[in-house]
């Protein structure tokens, strides 16, 4: 199981009135870490592969975020992603938010990588896992 690392480091607009980060930043830093995953794993950004292969990226189906510890700014946390399960047009990916030795927060993802329909170009609809990318994040 490969996993990468993506340091944040929190400034005071990341934070609510009381000096406390607004959680929906946790989503935000661990959206930019599920990117880095992929291009940490040699994937080529989403706007190559659009051009190349018709994938937009890997859109959010459903998010599950637990916040254990608060972050306030000044601080540097690390998000370390990894993809715990593959499946045939989805896969589970899972971030921990590190300050130090700490866990401060734990994501659970389920995305899916996608195209745009050939009838409606409005829509996106998820195609199986690349296995060239599934080998790469391996």
């Amino acid at each position: 199981m490969k996993t990468t690392t993506h340091t944040v480091d929190v400034q005071f607009g990341d934070c609510d009135p009381a000096g406390i980060v607004f959680f929906p930043n946790f989503s935000r830093w661990m959206d930019a870490a599920s990117l880095a995953y992929f291009m940490q794993c040699g994937v080529p950004p989403w706007r190559e592969l659009v051009k190349t292969r018709g994938i937009v990226g890997t859109p959010l189906l459903e998010i599950n975020t637990k916040f254990l510890k608060s972050v306030t700014y000044g601080e540097r946390i690390v998000v370390h992603t990894h993809v715990e399960e593959w499946r045939d047009k989805v896969f589970i990916q899972v971030h921990k938010v590190m300050r130090g030795d700490e866990v401060v927060c734990e994501g659970r993802e389920v995305r899916a990588f996608v195209k745009r329909d050939a009838d409606n170009p409005d829509r996106l609809r998820a195609v199986p896992v690349p296995e060239d990318i599934k080998a790469l994040c391996s």
